[in-house]
């Protein structure tokens, strides 16, 4: 089961699970609006797919389905 990652993978900005500005591609690589929209441009650079808002989760999600405490960030990519 993938979890929802928690920040930005470019500039690792928080993006909890209730975030209204969060972006995936296919492979659910997430990265915030500003970078989805202007660095990236639209385009995921781990896979090249394109980015969608990701939905965000109910603020009372099931116990079972929690989210991930770790962030992914590629240094590399930083601004």
């Amino acid at each position: 089961m993938l979890q929802m990652r928690p920040t930005c993978e470019r500039c690792d900005r928080d993006l909890p699970p209730t975030a209204q500005d969060a972006w995936i591609c296919s492979f659910e690589c997430t990265w915030c609006a500003d970078c989805a929209a202007s660095v990236l441009a639209g385009r995921c650079p781990n896979c090249g797919g394109r980015l969608s808002p990701r939905p965000p989760r109910d603020e009372e999600r099931p116990p079972s389905t929690p989210v991930s405490t770790g962030g992914v960030v590629d240094p590399d990519r930083r601004p």
